[in-house]
């Protein structure tokens, strides 16, 4: 008899379970703590509660461990002086999509060498997200493979669905399980649509097959998530963050019976990929909510300890410590001067009018 399947299939590998993941590296009660606290928070924005704004600030991807707590240590420190108009959470992302090939991120590849230990991969992402969250700090990371939720989700305050997965069925229906609000990023080609689309089926219920905690194949059953909210992330050749852009993105979402809820990632298509412009589409954000465009609820930044990228090297020790290894970032000093001037910015709008007194 003829084979017919796993023709193309080189091997399989046991993995560890979600449960046994969670055994061996533990959620403490003050990580557990920080989490619901910051989620709290986050939903408050999202029902137009409170008068401070998302600033989703952290490195393109995560590779190394020191240099994502170095920095996490940092943006805590600052994320506490600003607290006031600015709720911040560190972007902490360890999956990365890719629209041909590269290094898809350190849940795949946690050795940067192409051997794929995903099982280690996986526990120091969970390593790393508990710290940040024993910081204080709540973080947030792009839900990219559909099983990876049971091995992180209960250390993640934030999520999004990414631009080459919002049309996906699959992560919509993973997104309506999802115990933390959830982003959804317009397409690469810059359709809004398919983010509204998502938006909208993640606030249903669903039913679906997936993993449980033991890691058996099982039909998951949700609720509907009413977290949900739009990522303007621009599309090939055009920004979505400019003022026309907003006020049709607000009718859009009306129109499909959607309160309308903006984040403007300042990098990717709405700085043509050069980090350094990203300072530009957070002072025209900004100044549009200062001018009253209360649907912009938040931002994103994309930084690291030091600016730029560098190419992946033939080794692990000659990385340049604290520099991007996928897109460019922007310096931790200039991530420090951008949000304090957010911060100044807001307050400059909320206080009071004495003009002609």
């Amino acid at each position: 008899m003829h084979k017919t399947q796993d023709l193309n299939v080189l091997s399989t590998t046991p993995l560890i379970t979600p449960r046994e993941l969670k055994s061996a590296v533990p959620m403490t009660e003050k990580a557990g703590e920080s989490v619901v606290a910051g989620r709290a928070a986050l939903h408050q924005i999202l029902r137009g509660e409170s008068g401070r704004m998302l600033a989703v600030v952290g490195p393109c991807s995560i590779h190394d461990h020191d240099a994502a707590i170095d920095y996490a240590r940092r943006l805590k420190h600052l994320a506490g002086e600003l607290e006031r108009h600015l709720f911040i959470v560190m972007r902490a992302y360890f999956g990365k999509p890719r629209t041909t090939i590269g290094w898809k991120g350190l849940i795949n590849d946690p050795h940067l060498d192409g051997s794929y230990d995903m099982a280690t991969g996986l526990r120091k992402a969970r390593e790393i997200l508990i710290e940040i969250a024993e910081l204080g700090l709540p973080a947030g990371t792009e839900m990219l493979d559909p099983i990876v939720p049971q091995y992180l989700a209960d250390t993640v305050t934030w999520a999004a669905i990414g631009a080459r997965t919002t049309e996906s069925q699959t992560h919509r229906e993973m997104a309506s399980g999802l115990s933390m609000p959830v982003g959804f990023k317009n397409s690469t080609d810059g359709n809004l649509q398919v983010a509204i689309d998502a938006m909208n089926s993640a606030r249903q219920p669903h039913h679906f097959l997936g993993i449980d905690a033991d890691g058996h194949t099982c039909v998951v059953a949700t609720r509907g998530n009413a977290g949900g909210h739009v990522i303007l992330r621009g599309g090939r050749g055009s920004v979505n963050y400019d003022p026309v852009s907003i006020a049709e993105a607000e009718e859009q979402m009306r129109k499909s019976g959607l309160e309308p809820l903006l984040v403007v990632d300042c990098s990717h298509a709405n700085s043509g990929k050069r980090s350094e412009l990203q300072r530009h589409v957070l002072r025209s954000v900004l100044q549009q909510r200062l001018d009253g465009t209360n649907s912009l609820i938040g931002f994103m930044l994309e930084s690291n300890l030091y600016g730029g990228k560098q190419p992946m090297p033939d080794g692990v020790g000659q990385l340049r410590y604290g520099v991007s290894i996928t897109d460019a970032c922007i310096s931790w000093e200039t991530t420090e001067k951008l949000l304090r001037y957010a911060h100044d910015e807001l307050a400059r709008g909320d206080a009071p009018n004495t003009a002609g007194q």
